[in-house]
């Protein structure tokens, strides 16, 4: 039995979730890795489905007139800005914290953009079912659903007229990755295997077999009369899809920085397991490698680890819920809107000169109404008062927006040690550089409160 260190369990707890909360990590450093890890399965091994009222949608516009459709239309945009904002409240709240960081992961991966509010939540629904479960099973209800059939246009596939849409994204994003193994002639010829697939008025998928192309095709040098479900499991023999979703996972989970030596090793265990993601997650967790310094503290957070990060360790309630529509948009990740079927580009691209400001202030516009309190003992309520007019002229137009209610009370009271370095160590994961170093140096900890909206507003607090 192994014990992790405490910040060794905020890593864990970081890349498994949004971090973890004093109380939290007060109560489980005496358990051994092993009982922690299991915990965290086991706490994910329920589902709660995100769920949305669209029953105002549920007209059919081409009976409607003009103006009703226009309504119908401005109230399915509604619907999706809902939903975005009904995803990251349940990134907040949930128990089941492992799953639905998979389910984002693979929100990413499987990234669709539509104006259609029931098959965008059916289809975050699907990864949330075989998120912790089989990558086979879910590839091939994802390919089914109305989500993916519409981004990739397959319906419009069929026999004579064949659209390499889904084809072609299914080997270059969802499994062996751009130019692995395969070939143009593939693409045509698992097009012609993926005709026919649709669905009707109810979302559910059907075949529809005159409109397949029932010939004989030659695909990753096999040849048979294929289906659609013939060429997923074709491609899923391949072991390229095991190392392409491994790396990554690893890239994601772990780091940027692939090492060989793991990637073959989880390779091999992913294969062999035939895609359960619970086996190659578990691999992953009870490593000894995966705690290693080199690993820890070196991804940016993503725009929704950020806020969700924030919103949960604070219990923040927001005046307008709008404002975190907003919030994504400014930081250039709004759930359900990637730009592209690739999914967020991620990484370094995260920051640039329009996020990054934002980002250093988050805290301080979540947590503080943008205002970080700064009075000497010998401050005259006079100069007290100048101070805070000032601060009221340069607040920016996203401070004005930003209205919430935060559990101040809770997080102070629950923090198990208050001096400076128990501080840093809790808010901060990497080790601080040598210039934020002198920055803390400066500050003064008896105003906890404030000494927490400057860690976090630290170029380290970016990074988990």
């Amino acid at each position: 039995m192994h014990n992790l260190s405490d910040k060794e369990i905020q890593h864990l707890y970081w890349r498994t979730g949004f971090g973890i909360t004093s109380v939290e990590l007060k109560t489980i450093r005496n358990f051994s890795k092993e009982q922690i890890i299991e915990q965290l399965f086991y706490r994910s091994k329920e589902e709660t489905p995100l769920y949305l009222d669209l029953k105002t949608l549920e007209k059919d516009p081409k009976t409607l007139p003009r103006e009703e459709r226009q309504k119908l239309r401005k109230l399915r945009n509604e619907k999706m800005l809902e939903l975005s904002v009904r995803w990251l409240t349940q990134l907040t709240s949930t128990e089941q914290t492992l799953r639905e960081k998979l389910t984002l992961f693979f929100h990413d991966h499987f990234a669709v953009r539509l104006k259609s509010p029931r098959a965008c939540l059916h289809l975050n629904n699907i990864i949330r079912k075989h998120a912790l479960g089989n990558f086979g099973e879910m590839l091939l209800e994802v390919s089914k659903s109305p989500a993916m059939l519409l981004f990739l246009n397959n319906r419009q596939n069929r026999k004579d007229r064949p659209n390499e849409n889904f084809a072609r994204e299914v080997m270059e994003l969802f499994t062996l990755g751009r130019d692995n193994g395969y070939t143009e002639k593939d693409i045509k010829e698992a097009a012609r295997a993926f005709t026919g697939w649709n669905f009707n008025k109810e979302g559910l998928f059907v075949f529809r077999k005159n409109h397949h192309d029932n010939g004989t095709k030659t695909f990753l040098g096999k040849t048979g009369r294929f289906t659609g479900e013939d060429i997923i499991k074709i491609i899923l023999e391949e072991k390229q899809t095991a190392r392409y979703i491994t790396e990554k996972i690893y890239r994601y989970f772990i780091n940027d920085k692939i090492n060989a030596k793991h990637i073959e090793e989880l390779t091999d265990i992913f294969y062999n397991a035939n895609y359960n993601l619970e086996i190659l997650l578990k691999k992953i967790l009870h490593s000894n490698w995966f705690y290693t310094t080199e690993n820890i503290g070196v991804k940016i957070k993503s725009p929704v680890e950020l806020i969700v990060g924030i919103n949960k360790a604070f219990d923040v309630t927001y005046t307008n819920s709008k404002v975190l529509i907003y919030l994504q948009r400014k930081l250039n990740q709004l759930l359900f809107f990637p730009p592209n079927v690739a999914g967020w580009p991620g990484r370094k691209t995260w920051i640039d000169n329009s996020t990054l400001m934002l980002r250093m202030k988050l805290a301080s516009v979540i947590l503080n109404n943008g205002v970080i309190e700064w009075y000497d003992q010998n401050d005259t309520p006079e100069s007290i008062k100048m101070k805070q007019n000032s601060y009221k002229k340069r607040k920016s137009q996203i401070e004005k927006k930003v209205k919430t209610q935060v559990d101040w009370n809770t997080f102070l009271t629950e923090l198990y040690q208050k001096d400076k370095e128990s501080l840093i160590d809790f808010i901060i994961q990497p080790t601080v550089s040598m210039g934020a170093a002198a920055v803390i140096s400066t500050l003064k900890a008896k105003n906890t409160k404030n000494f927490i909206i400057e860690l976090m507003s630290l170029p380290e607090y970016q990074l988990c």
